[in-house]
């Protein structure tokens, strides 16, 4: 067969191309996951679904190729150019059935299993190809294609989230990927075995692989006007401000219906806080937690500083150390002028020191000692938050806290979910301490509870220098530990690192609301 350069360098110039390739194909995959995490949650199931999917679809491909062995060239260019125009737009795809047709996981399972599908033809055409330019034994080539498959599957698990996630984000970095697919598996093929193709297959694909880099140019060019309109079709209220940090989408919306506005804040689509009503929830999380000594003060999580807020409304306060996983959180709860507002420029305070931190890795290193930790993370809807659910997250709490110290968790609603309640009581009463619950009404959560915890059994009280509050008192206090008859203790098993029962007991309870 005629080639327009010698064997060796074609043979390396087909491997390049399986490098890139599988570069690319890596690259969807993590798309696929990533895009799953921020719009679901739970980032386990998401990477199951995903890889399970494109596994059993690669070996489905790997099978349909047998049948275009005859016309590798011109196959493995067609399998190219439909997976850089299926795997470029699949990002953009799955977030408008998200948005819009609330069909995301079966459009999920399809745009996985063609995409594996593609993929999975893949390796057989090029070992063709690879025969073509040079008989070798095929032990050896296929030692030579997987080497080069699997580095190129290393470049692309890199390249994901260290460059295209920070620099293009996820929509524009598919986008980019499957350009790049498109020059690499049509360019190489059109160019090295030109000769051994009619014109007319020339043509086709030439003008395939243009119609495929216009699409996807298109795309790029309209992705950020579609994930605007995408993302408010998500909200009821016009969005004011979003980001797309490297841990999680932030999305502050204000409604102009009610009076004076309500500011919302969404953390991966999950409701943060109304500006309505919040005063209700930070009181109910803060001041019970503050009657004893509270010079000094940890809060994990709460970035949003509305916590922080209630904490230095006592003059007897003296630091505070803030922990935050997320600095775009911090960043803008220290600079966007309503949500300033609202925390009362809380972390301009010069008792605070906020430390950007995972909290849990933050308490391994800790040796500082606080009079008070208030726990106030999202809620544990998958496995990275489910392990600040812990007994062993509780334990490396309790040592932080100084002799007569206190601790509050925000523990979800006993209502709604009573099972991931009752599990954050037994996880802090195994981790050594003494609790006692209560529940208040927020009406943009509805019923919402909380643990407070001490080495001696807590008594839930207001503190003696308790600054004016606009819901809470002493017999709102009294009435929050009644539980009724339908909602009664729950005992269940603590949740553990290696056995994370709570987040089986969240999925189980918000399932259908």
């Amino acid at each position: 067969m005629p080639l327009p350069v010698s064997r060796r360098l074609a043979r390396f110039l087909v491997l390049l191309a399986v490098f890139v390739c599988a570069a690319c194909g890596l690259v969807y995959e993590l798309a696929l996951v990533a895009l799953g995490s921020y719009l679901i949650g739970d980032s386990v199931v998401q990477a199951s679904i995903v890889l399970s999917v494109m596994v059993f679809a690669m070996g489905v491909g790997s099978l349909a190729a047998k049948g275009l062995q005859r016309r590798s060239a011109e196959s493995f260019a067609a399998v190219e150019g439909l997976l850089a125009l299926l795997g470029g737009l699949s990002v953009l795809a799955l977030y408008a059935s998200f948005a819009w047709l609330d069909v995301y996981q079966p459009a999920l399972v399809v745009i996985a299993f063609v995409v594996g599908v593609l993929i999975g033809a893949e390796i057989p055409l090029l070992m063709t190809l690879i025969q073509r330019i040079r008989r070798q034994d095929p032990g050896s080539a296929v030692a030579d294609l997987f080497a080069a498959d699997y580095v190129g599957a290393l470049l692309g698990g890199l390249a994901f989230p260290f460059v295209l996630l920070p620099v293009f984000g996820q929509i524009r970095g598919a986008l980019v990927t499957g350009a790049v697919n498109a020059i690499a598996g049509v360019a190489v093929v059109l160019w090295l075995f030109r000769g051994s193709l009619r014109r007319r297959v020339r043509w086709a694909l030439s003008a395939g692989m243009a119609l495929v880099l216009g699409v996807l140019a298109v795309a790029y060019a309209l992705a950020g006007r579609f994930e605007v309109t995408a993302r408010q079709a998500l909200y009821e209220d016009p969005i004011v401000y979003a980001e797309r940090s490297a841990y999680q989408d932030i999305v502050l919306t204000r409604s102009s219906l009610v009076r004076g506005g309500d500011l919302r804040l969404f953390l991966n689509g999950d409701l943060q806080f109304s500006s309505v009503d919040e005063y209700r929830y930070h009181e109910a999380l803060v001041h019970p937690a503050m009657a004893g000594p509270h010079r000094s003060v940890l809060i994990l999580g709460g970035g949003d500083g509305l916590a922080l807020r209630e904490v230095l409304r006592y003059p007897a306060v003296e630091r505070v150390v803030e922990v935050e996983l997320d600095p775009a959180v911090l960043r803008l709860a220290r600079t966007y002028p309503d949500l300033v507002a609202l925390n009362r420029r809380s972390l301009h305070d010069p008792r605070v020191r906020a430390v950007t931190a995972d909290a849990f890795a933050w308490l391994r290193g800790n040796r500082e000692r606080f009079d008070v930790v208030i726990v106030d993370m999202p809620d544990p809807d998958d496995v990275a938050t489910a392990k600040l659910y812990s007994i062993e997250f509780y334990t490396m709490a309790r040592r932080a806290l100084n002799p007569g110290g206190r601790m509050v968790v925000q523990a979800g609603s006993p209502y709604f979910a009573p099972k991931p309640y009752w599990c954050v009581d037994a996880s802090v009463r195994a981790a050594g301490l003494r609790t006692v619950q209560y529940a208040v009404d927020v009406p943009t959560f509805g019923n919402w509870g909380f643990v407070l915890a001490a080495t001696q059994p807590p008594e839930l009280r207001l503190p003696d220098d308790v600054p004016p509050l606009r819901y809470l008192d002493e017999a709102v206090l009294r009435a929050a530990a009644v539980f009724p008859k339908d909602r009664p203790r729950l005992a269940l098993p603590p949740s553990t690192l290696i056995h994370p029962r709570i987040l089986d007991y969240e999925r189980e309870s918000w399932r259908g609301y």
